[in-house]
């Protein structure tokens, strides 16, 4: 039986783990080095009220976000947004050199970080999508970190916010490069769900009760291939060059025109079958894809 553990404040949450309170709003700190290291070796489940990231530098435990499962090699990365629940089990004899950067959503209020913070995807990738770093990488990430550290421990003036923020958008800029990288790296894996969507695409309107169904999400696609929308959604642009709404979209628009010139049923009837509760929804679908309405294309190719 776990503890559920709810972080929205890093003043209790440093007190929980035996932390001095440097930053109300901004943590940085090892593992290893907190007063309560008892606490690192029990089952907890975390209810996250703040961003974190966590740099696991040996193999400590096993994390499981929705129903994934991730044993943590060294060099890993993991993050963790607002909102999010995650489950950890530490491995018995472990020796817990973790890296750990946890911030408050009202630091980053306001500013050009809070502005761009929905931009950084992996903060919603399941465990099973860490990222896995390079010794140089583990450098320039230890760097940033560094970077933070020394700012959080200067007297507070009028630039530490922002020289925080900015150096936390640094580092998460530098986390995109890597999962760039890794990308790249897993070409093999990534071309394998790539075909995996394809399939899984054309079997959709293959069953024929897509009017009963509705149109498919993202987010279905992502659970067939067992991984999170985000990060499903980035190996498919990062892939092919277009996002998994835009095949979806594609295959949509496919399938109505070959509807359409079909002949046999109205254009209301294609709508309805096509998974569109409204014949004025597909209509503004259709013209957006198309450049024409569906009545406009039928007449333009049977002339």
């Amino acid at each position: 039986m776990s503890d559920e553990v709810v972080i929205d404040s890093l003043d209790s949450y440093n007190r929980l783990v035996g932390l001095p309170t440097r930053h109300p709003l901004v943590s940085v700190f090892n593992v290893k080095d907190v007063g309560n290291a008892d606490f690192f070796m029990h089952e907890h489940t975390f209810r996250y009220g703040v961003y974190a990231l966590f740099l696991k530098n040996t193999r400590c435990c096993q994390m499981h976000y929705g129903h994934g499962r991730y044993d943590y090699s060294d060099g890993t990365v993991t993050s963790f947004a607002p909102g999010q629940v995650v489950h950890s089990t530490p491995i018995p004899g472990m020796d817990p050199d973790v890296v750990a950067l946890m911030f408050h959503p009202d630091l980053i209020r306001g500013t050009e970080l809070g502005r761009q913070i929905d931009g950084y995807h992996f903060f919603e990738y399941s465990s099973n999508e860490a990222l896995h770093m390079s010794e140089q990488e583990r450098g320039i990430y230890m760097d940033c970190v560094e970077r933070i550290r020394l700012e959080m421990e200067r007297p507070v003036d009028k630039f530490s916010r922002r020289l925080i923020c900015q150096n936390i958008g640094l580092l998460l800029d530098y986390c995109m490069r890597f999962y760039d990288r890794q990308f790249i790296m897993r070409e093999e894996v990534n071309s394998e769900v790539v075909r995996r969507f394809n399939d899984e695409l054309r079997a959709y309107f293959l069953l024929g009760d897509i009017a009963e169904r509705g149109l498919p999400s993202v987010a279905y696609f992502a659970e067939k291939c067992c991984l999170s929308r985000n990060y499903f959604g980035d190996l498919v642009k990062k892939e092919t060059g277009l996002s998994p709404q835009e095949h979806i979209q594609n295959k949509v628009l496919e399938m109505a025109k070959d509807m359409l010139l079909d002949g046999g049923k109205s254009v209301s009837e294609v709508a309805y079958d096509l998974g569109f509760q409204y014949s004025q929804h597909f209509n503004r679908y259709f013209k957006r894809g198309t450049g024409m309405t569906p009545t406009e294309f039928r007449q333009q190719m049977m002339n």
